[in-house]
């Protein structure tokens, strides 16, 4: 994930790219991007999702990469190590998910009968 980071950092200072003042737009760009996978998948049931996916797997990869690209981007302008940061949510997903809880429950939606201890919610 480091490697990534420093080559989208490269990348954009190449090109002079990079300033704070971008964010708001990078912000932008991620909102289309989850619209248009979106709207492949939207008003259908699971299965015909997987299906739809697996259909426009091109485009899902294409979205996947465009994200972590802008994601990237904006933790380095930030000054954010993207790779701790993300180790750092695991870490806490694993305290607030514990294993034996999720399964019992098949997902972590308190409202829904799952587990999350975040703010003291049981």
């Amino acid at each position: 994930m480091k490697r990534v980071q420093d080559k989208i950092e490269k990348f954009n200072r190449d090109r002079e790219w990079g300033e704070v003042s971008e964010i708001k737009d990078l912000l932008l760009n991620m909102d289309e991007e989850i619209g248009e996978l979106w709207h492949i998948i939207k008003w259908v049931d699971a299965e015909k999702q997987k299906e739809l996916l697996e259909k426009y797997k091109e485009e899902v990869g294409n979205f996947t990469g465009d994200m972590e690209y802008l994601i990237l981007k904006i933790a380095f302008i930030c000054g954010i190590n993207s790779e701790e940061e993300t180790l750092k949510v695991i870490e806490e997903y694993e305290k607030r998910f514990p294993i034996d809880e999720i399964k019992k429950f098949k997902h972590g939606n308190k409202l829904a009968g799952g587990v999350d201890h975040k703010n003291g919610n049981k």
